[in-house]
């Protein structure tokens, strides 16, 4: 038996090839851009539930805890005396936390992803003493911790 391969089996593995190039090449670039936007330039060091619920008991006045959840979400529940500004409203907003650069300003979203984001941009504007609520609020509920309407 032989086999013959003649001028369409050459084309069609060409064809095949660079489309599966191509797709190789689509699929890494959107890793990248997925990996740029969701990756934090630095990370924040974090407070777990049980030691931020300590310091919230404890009155710390060396604390702020910043919520940076949507209005919608943060009046379903959050962390007992924390503050809202949306992620979004964040660069507009930077200038109503001033007396916070001296204190420990506990970021926390729903998962993460606008904490790390909302870390950066704080960061940004010369805020050092920054901590992200491990599991954020997520974890804060599972955890059964106290919420504030």
């Amino acid at each position: 038996m032989s086999r013959t391969t003649g001028g369409s089996g050459r084309a069609r593995y060409g064809r095949r090839a660079g489309a599966l190039g191509v797709l190789l090449c689509y699929g890494l670039f959107a890793l990248a851009a997925q990996s740029a936007d969701d990756a934090p330039a630095v990370e924040a060091p974090g407070i777990g539930p049980t030691a931020l619920q300590h310091r919230i008991e404890r009155k710390d006045a060396s604390l702020i805890a910043l919520d940076v959840r949507t209005p919608e979400e943060f009046a379903a529940g959050h962390v007992p005396g924390a503050i809202n500004i949306p992620y979004t409203h964040l660069p507009a907003r930077i200038a109503e936390l001033p007396y916070a650069t001296g204190k420990d300003v506990v970021v926390y979203c729903a998962i993460g992803a606008r904490s790390r984001r909302a870390i950066e941009r704080l960061r940004e504007h010369g805020f050092t003493r920054l901590l992200h609520l491990d599991g954020d609020m997520r974890g804060w509920q599972a955890q059964r911790r106290p919420v504030e309407p």
